[in-house]
């Protein structure tokens, strides 16, 4: 029962990271309508700028968690004016092979100036396991920090997104970008926002998965990324609620699967229970359907 209870938590931990990095694609697509398949390497470039600024530098880790998040925030807002920008207009297989151009780019832009070896990242939670039962059951602080701060980033977005100038303008671009548009709302700046606070989430997603399994290389987000977007779509895309359910879903299911089942084919499991929801339910757990107009 202990070992199961690990095994959950671990997982809860693992899909609260999947989730903080999900509420980074829910939102572009939400807001948007883009699919930002770069994200994950955000994510990488923010473990590499918390790696330089603490390993290297060894600037304090409050100090090096704000570069990263300020690194990728301006290279989140970088990548919309100068990739995705122009394609505002494009049909959206245009924008999803950009999007696929802008991470292979990051990556091997990566591999060239940090080489493809693998660098030790050290924990960015640097406080003793939480021991209970008598000292049978241990949770990491990792795990214990990774849970709480997906929660407040859950709520802080929801209310940024419900209570503020800035949040009701998203939610207008969101649900008719022309319209927005005439009632005064700045899209482009609005949209900037968008990816902005993506951006600083992959960053903090980045810190935590790098805190957790402490190795770093170019291609670090590739795979996190791919599962974060699952578990945006489990959800239901463009729902911030939607994500975080989603996050934590999968990061249970990859969790208990590689503990009960098999670790070869964890993966398998939670792509064939994601087919299996969307079969039941198209547009995720708290995706709502959308009607067009012809």
């Amino acid at each position: 029962m202990l070992s199961f209870i690990s095994y959950l938590l671990s997982g809860i931990s693992l899909g609260a990271v999947y989730a903080i990095i999900a509420l980074g694609y829910t939102m572009v697509y939400g807001i948007a309508k883009m699919l930002n398949f770069a994200h994950g390497d955000i994510l990488m470039v923010g473990g590499y700028a918390a790696f330089l600024a603490f390993n290297q530098a060894g600037l304090p880790i409050p100090v090096a968690t704000l570069i990263a998040v300020i690194v990728c925030t301006l290279l989140g807002v970088l990548i919309e004016r100068v990739a995705y920008k122009p394609l505002r207009t494009a049909n959206s297989l245009s924008v999803l092979i950009t999007a696929i151009g802008v991470s292979y780019f990051l990556e091997n832009l990566a591999q060239l100036i940090f080489s493809a070896n693998p660098k030790s990242f050290t924990t960015f939670v640097p406080f003793e396991p939480l021991k209970l039962a008598g000292g049978q059951l241990t949770i990491s602080a990792t795990t214990i920090v990774t849970i709480i701060v997906c929660f407040i980033i859950v709520e802080v977005l929801v209310t940024f997104i419900n209570k503020t100038k800035a949040g009701q303008a998203m939610l207008a671009v969101s649900e008719d970008r022309g319209a927005a548009t005439l009632m005064g709302v700045n899209v482009n700046g609005t949209i900037s926002l968008t990816f902005a606070i993506g951006s600083a989430l992959a960053a903090i997603g980045g810190i935590l998965l790098c805190s957790a399994y402490p190795t770093l290389t170019p291609t670090t987000g590739a795979m996190p990324g791919i599962k974060a977007f699952v578990a945006a779509v489990l959800g239901g895309i463009g729902s911030i609620p939607g994500a975080f359910i989603g996050g934590i879903i999968l990061g249970i299911l990859e969790n208990l699967s590689k503990a009960y089942i098999s670790s070869k084919l964890s993966d398998a499991i939670v792509f064939s229970v994601l087919i299996i929801v969307l079969l039941v339910k198209p547009t995720g757990i708290l995706g709502k359907k959308i009607m067009e107009k012809v």
